[in-house]
């Protein structure tokens, strides 16, 4: 199998396993398993990020949200600490899947370890696939989830939204920070005067 057959055949094998996702997300006029749709726009912001990406960063990519919906937040218990474990836990199963699906379309070990290494953020400062992932999912999220977010929890001050502002931020390269900032003119007003707020509080 050559190395485009490769890729394909682990995409396509991540795509089937998140087209099973029971829950669904609209995306312009069409309603797609939700975690299917949340791949897609990390492919498609990891092009925009980076114009041409390795295979492993397209595999990671689109596994970084692999069969999540497995894996309820609401088995880990309320708090900030929990929150944690779940992510990590996440990553730990995104990971392995990812590796295992590689395996089987004929990636190496260590091809197969390395995207493994990237889905768990295990060196996330220090290694720039790594990092890359996280501009990617950071700007899924502004993108994407954002304004719903904020809907969903009235109960949150202000003070709470300018700190997740800001960790969001803080993961950030500055090749995210450019992109967040051409975005940010496509927010609802109320969520640009708080990415405004938190970036001047930052300065």
């Amino acid at each position: 199998m050559n190395s485009r057959a490769n890729l394909e055949c682990a995409i396509a094998a991540i795509d089937r396993a998140n087209q099973a996702d029971p829950n669904r997300e609209q995306v312009d006029h069409e309603y797609l398993p939700r975690e299917y749709a949340y791949s897609l726009h990390m492919t498609r912001w990891l092009f925009e990020l980076e114009p041409k990406p390795s295979a492993r960063m397209q595999i990671a990519c689109r596994a970084q949200h692999l069969e999540r919906w497995t894996m309820p937040r609401s088995d880990y218990g309320e708090g900030r600490k929990n929150y944690y474990l779940w992510r990590q836990a996440c990553g730990l199963m995104h990971g392995r899947r990812a590796a295992g699906i590689m395996s089987e379309c004929g990636y190496s070990p260590e091809e197969c370890e390395r995207v493994e290494t990237i889905l768990t953020k295990r060196n996330l400062r220090d290694d720039e696939e790594t990092q890359l992932l996280e501009d990617v999912a950071c700007m899924v999220f502004l993108e994407r989830y954002f304004a719903q977010f904020f809907d969903d929890n009235p109960e949150y001050d202000k003070e709470k939204w300018l700190r997740i502002v800001r960790r969001t931020w803080g993961k950030m390269t500055p090749r995210g920070h450019s992109a967040a900032l051409k975005l940010a003119g496509c927010m609802p007003a109320h969520l640009q005067a708080l990415l405004q707020e938190a970036l001047a509080g930052e300065s």
